[in-house]
């Protein structure tokens, strides 16, 4: 398996996408916030000690994944044309579920980019919380699928 990250040499690149063909891209990816019962309850009301939860960690992931190559250092800035988060609620284990999907027209993937934007959604949520739970534990994060480009459709088969 060859990695496109690193030159013949071992050394790390940015992949050149110039001759790559500009398709349609979607990722979506998923992450989750895990908090005891009694801040979950609070959560899950959509307030807490900062205010709207779920408004401003939606917004911090969007702004999150418009980012991501000033973030991760090889990824190439693009022109997202859609990024929206969604979340679930398991009130069972007291967890918040978070879906990114981002969508663009290019020459290269948006899976960091809906990987990031779920990781800073969760880190959101983690800030506007902490004052009343330190213990809130964040993750796994993975991406669920993606679609466009030379490898086309990956969709993740468990969870």
């Amino acid at each position: 398996m060859k990695l496109t990250h690193v030159d013949k040499e071992g050394r790390a690149r940015m992949v050149d996408v110039t001759e790559k063909k500009e398709t349609e891209r979607e990722a979506i990816a998923s992450g989750r916030v895990k908090m005891a019962k009694k801040t979950y309850e609070l959560v899950k009301t959509g307030y807490g000690p900062k205010g709207d939860i779920f408004t401003v960690a939606k917004i911090a992931g969007i702004m999150a994944a418009k980012e991501t190559h000033k973030l991760i250092p090889l990824c190439h800035p693009l022109a997202l044309t859609h990024i929206d988060v969604t979340f679930d609620f398991d009130d069972k284990d007291g967890i918040v579920n978070i879906t990114s999907t981002v969508k663009t027209k290019g020459q290269t993937g948006v899976e960091m980019e809906a990987l990031t934007c779920a990781t800073v959604t969760a880190l959101t949520i983690y800030d506007m919380c902490k004052a009343i739970d330190k213990g809130i534990e964040l993750g796994p994060f993975f991406l669920l699928e993606k679609s466009g480009g030379k490898s086309g459709r990956f969709k993740r088969q468990s969870i």
